[in-house]
């Protein structure tokens, strides 16, 4: 061997010495040693491979990958090299891995330097001076480099962690042989397209190299799960694992043509291309793992997931820990899922003559979004319980073949579940002893359920015509199959990428109700995913004339106003319906009825429900009386912490469960039981939307930090700055990050161009409560501000004005908020939308004359109607300007003072706490002159103290008495006083003004902490005692408005 290693120095040294030797020059000697050390061994080269990032040569026998040697000049600094990012990655994912500068040669395994060997040193005139004992190492580094097998793994954590190694590489080259020319990667390129035309049109090149990495290293786990005899299954002997290759991978995946052909892709077309190496790596790795121990713990159940999935789960972590999450895909707690089914089974022996339940033969089941297919995994037990319950166990053989495999059905558009839901079931059935014949095969299809059935003949190469089959009986399925259940956890995602035409022209039924369109401004949560989902289920059910459809999905259907044309479409096309709801929803605060914490069951901050829609079969519909066409609904929910759930779900069903009545009547259709006598009371109020029809929701700027600044000369040296400097300069100085749809830097730039640089666009912006500060302001949509709500704020620039904050939806305790200025989304309510509603609205072209215009130019944002009623209420004559006397008058100012004082009331506010959660408040008209304007002043007397005009806030009940830095550091409230630093505070600050809040806000408290880091001006200071005053006065009024009132509801 030592004569092997002269030779070749000897030609590394000729090259060296020829003077036009560059990297690429020496690769040829080092083959020829590589071939010659060891008999049988091929050592390939393939610049084309190199380029897409694959190592500089593949060592194999036989066609089975031995190992890799990455080349870098000679004399290159090995030590830097291998704190590369290259490098890095090979260790990573390469088991036995040599780097070398032709002289030098490293050897890793596992990630780990194991030995290194130097031939010989470089002396004058590039003559090489070999080193004997260097050599006899090298000797010793490649015989070890040659015996060097793939361990024996038999952790899961250690496979999966592996398996994502070996699979991040593969979906680098494949990446990056996308990019390169066709000739490269053209089985790669029809694979692609074929993806693209028949799954996901928009896929792009990264994304399609990761959905086959995932695909091709999971399918070959899949591939060796089923290789296992019948003897490994876990009462096991053998393994199966001897003989398994990735050649013979596709033999194992009979059941699944979809993935036999993809494997047979790589055996006849991929032959040659970079990854079949590392995909040999990967079978080298599954044929040596000790599967029997991986998968003994299959069937001990967990309430999360079996160990297929955690599997896939942990192989996740290790492969993109942030894919998960940027799928949005979450697998369903085992409890939820047991609980669906098991309601599903006992409705289908209650309602529909089914004494078996689920495993009637007649009964098609259906999952849309199947995901890992728990949902049918639990069908498939809960059908074998009943089946041995019954003493049937020798038929069941046959009764697989027949009666089962053909009626479940499956849809999922991601490529890894589905591998995992045909893994996850053939396991289950294997182990309930069912034998798989050639022609079974699971009716889990790669598709995307809210496309049209339509079945497919067009093809793009032989992959192509694989997944548009896989298309095609599931538009069979879609059309045809009479599926009678339908279950599930669809996805949830308000950026919906499911735009197709047919589920669009479905989902748009849920756009009316009672007739007429919805009139919402941005309807845009019907665009959920999971609400179309419920449409596809909906429509599959009314085909099939009778069934059930049972869902776990986000709760915000059940009572956010925007899908009551949803709620009244379910209620009319079904005839009972059954909600659980498990809360949880952190987004809303949900707090449990004892006051103690709601956890959601998912690991997500939007609260679930599960819902059970019953459509009856004809001979049981006398059973039920519908009233006025709609379905019985009844209600139940779900408080507390999430093992409590959990309990809860695994021991109950519907049948168990204490319901009651929802009673959805029009114009809400509410899902969720309300107090009848009080919504009766409180829905003839004049919802704020139809007193005041011109509004929006506050301003969005999209970056606060650049647009809003504490003085008028901040933000004008600021917008000055910004404006002067390139794009990305501006980005990085400004902080700005990634541009947004809609926001970008260079559009921003561009708007205060338009507009310039002057103090006439200056505007003071109401942050938040009692914090005013300062914007540039031009109106311009997609521009300094990202929405500036211009067709709205535009009347509060125009002259004098006032506007009322308030929220349609609240999570905290609901809270409305007077201003003069403009004001951002967030100004009143921290967590919720915020709506601006102004009292005048000023001459701009686009507003009609009317009777009400006043001579100022203005005239009064009220609706006709709204004036004509509450004028014959109170037998007043309405002025379209200020206040009336009140005797023979009344003016806007009197009926946004009145509305102000209602809505600070705090038995309004509790007594309709339920409808101001849902929907824009409503406001009762009084017709006793007296009461309006008794309660007027008190309004007046609000509006005064919020927008900081009254007399009464320059008597200050604190003091500021100990002088300092008027920094602000750590702030904190003890025994009345608000502690701003070590020894400086605000004193006489009450308990109950300190924890006072205004919408989501405790104002005293925020107002402080927004100004952390920052020193108090004199103003400041005087600011926040005036403050104080206007909130201890608030709540002073908000009593005397109480004892104004002397009954509810308001007469």
């Amino acid at each position: 061997m030592a004569n092997l290693f002269e030779t070749y120095l000897q030609r590394i040294e000729s090259d060296l010495q020829s003077g036009k030797a560059t990297e690429h020059t020496y690769r040829s000697s080092l083959e020829w040693l590589l071939e010659s050390l060891a008999s049988g061994v091929d050592a390939s080269n393939d610049p084309k491979h190199i380029e897409c990032g694959a190592p500089d040569f593949i060592v194999e026998r036989r066609r089975v990958p031995l190992g890799y040697v990455e080349t870098k000049d000679v004399g290159v600094d090995l030590d830097k090299v291998e704190k590369s990012d290259q490098l890095k990655r090979y260790r990573q994912s390469l088991n036995n891995l040599i780097l070398t500068d032709y002289l030098e040669f490293r050897w890793y395994v596992n990630g780990q330097r194991k030995l290194t060997a130097c031939l010989a040193s470089i002396g004058k005139h590039k003559k090489l001076t070999p080193d004997p004992e260097g050599i006899a190492t090298a000797e010793q580094l490649f015989n070890e480099f040659y015996q060097t097998e793939i361990p024996i793994v038999g952790t899961p954590r250690d496979l999966a962690e592996r398996m994502a190694q070996l699979a991040k590489l593969i979906r680098d080259l494949t990446f990056n042989a996308l990019q390169a020319e066709e000739e490269i990667s053209g089985a790669l390129h029809k694979q692609y397209k074929a993806f693209q035309e028949y799954l996901l049109p928009n896929l792009k090149p990264g994304e399609f190299a990761d959905i086959y990495a995932q695909t091709m290293a999971y399918g070959l786990f899949a591939a060796r799960v089923s290789a296992l005899t019948p003897a490994a299954s876990p009462a096991g002997r053998g393994d199966g694992g001897e003989g398994f290759s990735r050649s013979s991978a596709y033999q194992h995946l009979s059941a699944n043509r979809f993935l036999r052909k993809l494997f047979l892709d790589v055996g006849e077309e991929l032959e040659n291309t970079l990854i079949a190496p590392f995909l040999d790596d990967i079978a080298s790795l599954l044929a040596r793992a000790d599967l029997s121990a991986i998968l003994k713990d299959f069937g001990k159940r967990t309430r999360t997931e079996d160990p297929v999935v955690h599997f896939y789960e942990t192989f996740l972590a290790a492969y993109d820990p942030k894919l998960r999450e940027s799928r949005g895909v979450y697998y369903t707690p085992e409890p939820a899922v047991q609980f669906i089914v098991n309601s599903v089974d006992s409705l289908l022996r209650d309602r529909f003559d089914r004494p078996l339940g689920l495993a009637a033969k007649d009964v098609n089941l259906l999952d849309p979004a199947t995901g890992t297919s728990t949902f049918l995994y639990f069908a498939v037990r809960v059908i074998h319980e009943t089946l041995m319950s019954k003493r049937q166990g020798g038929a069941w053989q046959e009764y697989v073949h027949q009666n089962l495999l053909p009626r479940l059905f499956g849809f999922e558009l991601l490529v890894a579940p589905y591998v995992i839901a045909h893994l996850k079931l053939g396991l289950l059935l294997r182990d309930l002893n069912y034998i798989w014949g050639k022609e079974d095969r699971l009716r889990i299809y790669l598709t995307n359920a809210l496309d049209e059935g339509v079945t497919r003949s067009e093809t793009l190469g032989d992959l192509g015509w694989y997944i548009s089959q896989e298309a095609s009986e599931a538009a069979q399925v879609k059309k045809n199959a009479p599926i009678m259940v339908i279950v599930g956890n669809p996805p949830y995602s308000g950026h919906s990428a499911n735009k197709g035409k047919w589920i669009g022209e479905l989902v748009r039924d849920y756009y009316s109700v009672d007739g007429r369109p919805l009139g919402e401004r941005n309807p845009k949560w019907l665009q959920d995913d999971y609400v179309k989902f419920i449409r596809f289920a909906q429509w599959r059910i009314e085909q099939t004339g009778q069934g059930i459809v049972a869902f776990i999905t986000n709760h915000g259907y059940l009572d956010n106003p925007t899908f009551r044309g949803m709620r009244q479409h379910l209620l009319k096309s079904f005839d009972e319906l059954y909600v659980l709801d498990l809360h949880g929803n952190s987004k809303k605060k949900e707090r449990a009825p004892d006051g103690g914490p709601d956890e959601n069951i998912f690991d997500i901050q939007q609260g679930v429900a599960i819902i059970l829609a019953i459509k009856l079969p004809p001979q049981h519909l006398a059973r039920i009386q519908k009233r006025d066409g709609l379905a019985i609904a009844r209600h139940a929910q779900l408080w507390g912490a999430r093992a409590r759930k959990y309990a809860f779900l695994e021991r109950n069903d519907v049948r168990s469960l204490k319901w009651r009545n929802a009673r959805p009547v029009k114009p809400a259709y509410l899902l969720s039981p309300q107090a009848g006598r009080i919504r009766a009371e409180y829905e003839p109020g004049w919802k704020l939307t139809e007193i005041m029809p011109v509004h929006s929701a506050g301003i969005v700027t999209a970056r606060d930090d650049l647009t809003i600044g504490w003085t008028e000369k901040e933000i004008l040296s600021r917008v000055q700055d910004f404006v002067s400097l390139p794009p990305e300069m501006a980005r990085m100085k400004f902080d700005l990050g990634e541009d947004v749809r809609d926001w970008k830097v260079a559009l921003a730039q561009a708007d205060i161009r338009k507009h310039g640089v002057h103090k006439s666009k200056l505007a003071r912006f109401l942050y938040r409560p009692f914090d005013i500060r300062h914007t540039y302001y031009t109106g311009q949509t997609r521009g300094f501000m990202c929405m500036p709500r211009a067709e709205v704020m535009q009347h509060m620039l125009s002259g004098e004005n006032i506007g009322l904050i308030a929220t349609r939806q609240t999570r905290d305790a609901w809270g409305a908020l007077a201003t003069e200025h403009v004001c951002g989304h967030k100004s009143c309510a921290a967590y919720d939308i915020n709506s601006f509603f102004p009292l005048y609205l000023y001459p701009n072209g686009d507003y009609p004359a009317t009777l009400f215009d006043h001579e100022n130019g203005r005239r009064p944002n009220l609706s006709d109607k709204f004036i004509a009623d509450c004028s014959q209420k109170l037998g007043l004559t309405f002025a379209a300007d200020g206040t009336g006397d009140l005797k023979k008058t009344f003016g806007p100012e009197d009926v946004f003072h009145y509305a102000y004082a209602i809505f600070h009331s705090p038995v309004y506010r509790e007594r309709y706490a339920e409808f101001l959660k849902i929907d824009f408040p409503r406001l009762p008209l009084t017709s006793d002159k007296k009461l309006f304007a008794k309660l007027a002043a008190k309004g007046a007397e609000l509006v005064g103290l919020h927008l900081l005009k009254s007399p009464a806030l320059d008597n200050f009940i604190t003091s500021y008495s100990v002088a300092g830095s008027n920094a602000v550091e750590k702030v904190k409230h003890e025994k009345r006083k608000v502690w701003i630093n070590d020894s400086q505070y605000f004193g006489g600050v009450p308990e109950a003004v300190w924890e006072f809040r205004v919408g989501g806000y405790q104002v005293c408290d925020k107002w402080l902490k927004d100004r952390k880091g920052r020193t108090l001006s004199n103003d400041d200071i005087a600011h926040y005692q005036r403050v104080v005053v206007a909130l201890k006065e608030t709540m002073r009024l908000m009593a005397e408005i109480d004892k104004a009132i002397p009954r509810w509801p308001i007469e």
